[in-house]
């Protein structure tokens, strides 16, 4: 499955001064790590974001948003944005410090 390899590079560029970060492909896409959790993911043409459940409930009350659900069974704490919530990079940006907020209070793998 392709995808979007210029979002990819989006990440990489918005990711590249964080410590921990290693990339590794997954889903049919890539996923970003941070201390060895998965921090986001592209999918297709959509970000895939880790936010645990809390966030990631209030995250789906805005627009572009919508559960992560490629196998039929939506992931708990989970979210995708869709290309139109990730048009400029301060939207990105937002949607990176959202998931590193949570996934730092993870324990490393």
């Amino acid at each position: 499955m392709v995808y979007s390899r210029s979002l990819a590079d989006r990440v990489r560029a918005q990711t590249q001064t964080l410590r921990g970060i290693t990339e590794k492909r997954m889903f049919g896409g890539v996923g970003f790590l941070l201390h060895g959790n998965m921090l986001v993911g592209i999918w297709q043409n959509s970000l895939i974001v880790r936010l645990g459940p809390e966030q990631a409930a209030a995250a789906l009350k805005q627009p572009d948003v919508r559960e992560f659900d490629v196998t039929g069974r939506p992931m708990k704490g989970w979210i995708m944005v869709d290309p139109d919530g990730l048009e400029s990079d301060r939207q990105l940006q937002a949607w990176l410090e959202r998931a590193v907020e949570f996934v730092s209070t993870l324990p490393p793998k």
